[in-house]
């Protein structure tokens, strides 16, 4: 498979896999299937013990393997296998997915259309028919990421190729030359909230995320933490770091009242689901690691183009938390709360 092909690039799909079982081979069996044909498939494996990927290897003999001797987390993970990568375009694609024939045929057409930038499929649930998972993603003032229209029936509403908060991980469409501009994915998150973080730096420097509703990917989502106190854990940490590293040291002095009280309220949303331990450690887990989070916030400071009052323009003060997470009177205040307290803050800042 040839990059040298100006009409069909190479496309390198980066699948990161850790006991994802038969989902890889369906992913695999999948891309396959697809009516563009000049890509490159690469499994970077992060240390799994149920043989998946050596089966997949088996079965499709023309894949690139890397096999890693510990689990480096979903950020270094696909690093690896974007710093192997031959192609002009990259694709980071979890193998809990089955892609469309057509999917990475109108990835390239909305690039090559708009231009540079991050860009994402409707993603659809794989096991739910006709099901949204994601048609794009919000960055919320206080840090939270969420999906847009999450557990709608999928219409056609949607039906153009539109700007994003950022691009979703699950499947993310970019070239290589963005990636050498905005840097490859956080290794100090390890996992999610990573393409929260990545889509909030390319911004910075004048990069758009884009949705592609013709671009079709079908998700199973989460097959391996669920709604668990390891996934909150994650979740929190990575959002505080987000917001520590990406506002200035300015937006974050006039925010910080605010930022407390949030940090109360989700205190008390932890206490709630029995997972006070996680919140406890990722508050720790910040505090550990302060002089890195300093470091990070001024380099990408100093490369910072777009200042945060004309960025945060685009954020959400709505935060979206599943039905299956909170009780309803209990997730309306706190939806209610985060709304006013964002409001507040906004016109300040």
């Amino acid at each position: 498979m040839s990059n040298s092909n100006l009409d069909n690039p190479l496309v390198s799909i980066i699948i990161l896999n850790y006991n994802s079982g038969e989902l890889l081979i369906n992913c695999v069996k999948s891309i396959i299937k697809s009516n563009y044909s000049n890509y490159e498939i690469i499994i970077v494996d992060n240390n799994s013990n149920d043989q998946s990927h050596i089966e997949c290897k088996k079965k499709f003999e023309k894949i690139k393997l890397i096999e890693n001797k510990k689990n480096f987390g979903y950020c270094e993970g696909n690093n690896i296998g974007i710093k192997q990568a031959s192609g002009k375009f990259i694709v980071i694609l979890n193998p809990d997915t089955v892609v469309d024939e057509n999917w990475l045929k109108f990835l390239i057409e909305a690039y090559n259309k708009n231009g540079e930038g991050l860009y994402q499929p409707k993603i659809l649930s794989l096991y739910e028919e006709n099901i949204l998972q994601s048609t794009g993603n919000y960055i919320q003032l206080f840090g939270f990421g969420y999906a847009r229209d999450k557990g709608e029936r999928n219409s056609t509403k949607r039906n153009s190729i539109e700007k994003i908060g950022f691009a979703s991980g699950t499947c993310l469409f970019t070239s290589k030359s963005v990636l050498d501009k905005v840097g490859l994915l956080d290794p100090f998150i390890f996992l999610y909230l990573d393409d929260l973080d990545l889509g909030w730096r390319a911004r910075q420097i004048g990069i758009s995320s884009f949705f592609v509703p013709n671009s079709i990917v079908f998700h199973a989502e989460s097959y391996i933490l669920k709604w668990s106190s390891q996934k909150f854990y994650w979740l929190e940490r990575n959002r505080k770091y987000c917001i520590l590293t990406h506002y200035s040291k300015k937006t974050l002095s006039k925010m910080l009242p605010t930022l407390l009280i949030v940090d109360i309220l989700v205190f008390f949303f932890y206490l709630s689901k029995g997972f006070f331990i996680a919140k406890i450690k990722a508050d720790l887990s910040i505090l550990k690691n302060w002089a890195h989070i300093k470091k990070r916030r001024q380099y990408l400071d100093s490369i910072k183009k777009i200042e945060d009052k004309e960025l945060i323009v685009n954020f959400t003060d709505n935060i979206f938390v599943p039905k299956t997470v909170f009780k309803t009177f209990s997730r309306q205040f706190f939806d209610k709360t985060i709304l006013k307290l964002s409001k507040g803050i906004r016109k300040k800042i």
